[in-house]
């Protein structure tokens, strides 16, 4: 069986993150009320019967309307990953907790990325042993430039002698 696609690699840059999109949507299935926060209205959207809970079909449907396709094996398959009382539904505490981890997952990467840049060699947009050198030296731990290609080496996965941010990102992980 395919693994199934995260739920927000669906959903990003769709229709469902626009806010009047979601505010039109929730005064239909809150009678006029808002929804307390932006995942409780796309749930709410996403529940297309409206009985406080998505089902594998509710998913499938609701990818369909923005142009992605899943089979019911995936759909079922993506429901129990985040189904936290094997019901065969998720509530919307585990769409919240779904897309809470994704969201969470996303931050990590930007600030991963952000240390990367801090070590990155500008012309060359990855990690040298000169790169690293000087920011070891600005953080008062001197290293040789021998001392930061071994360092390098360590984790350079293709062996061209420095750290790209895929690199970098398993180098931390």
């Amino acid at each position: 069986m395919a693994q199934p696609a995260t739920w927000n690699s669906h959903y990003h840059g769709t229709d469902f993150e626009s806010s009047s999109y979601l505010d039109e949507e929730c005064n239909y299935y809150g009678g006029g009320k808002k929804a307390d926060n932006l995942l409780e209205r796309l749930f709410r959207r996403v529940d297309d019967n409206g009985d406080g809970k998505i089902s594998p079909a509710e998913v499938r449907d609701c990818l369909r309307a923005v142009g992605e396709e899943m089979t019911e094996e995936e759909a079922a398959a993506m429901v129990e990953l985040a189904d936290t009382d094997g019901d065969g539904f998720l509530s919307l505490e585990d769409f919240e907790r779904l897309l809470g981890e994704e969201k969470e997952e996303e931050e990590e990467r930007r600030r991963l990325k952000e240390a990367f840049e801090m070590y990155v060699e500008a012309e060359a947009g990855c990690i040298t042993p000169r790169s690293l050198r000087r920011t070891l030296s600005l953080l008062g731990e001197v290293k040789t430039i021998e001392d930061c290609r071994v360092m390098i080496r360590r984790f350079d996965l293709n062996g061209d002698g420095v750290l790209s941010f895929d690199e970098f990102d398993a180098m931390m992980r």
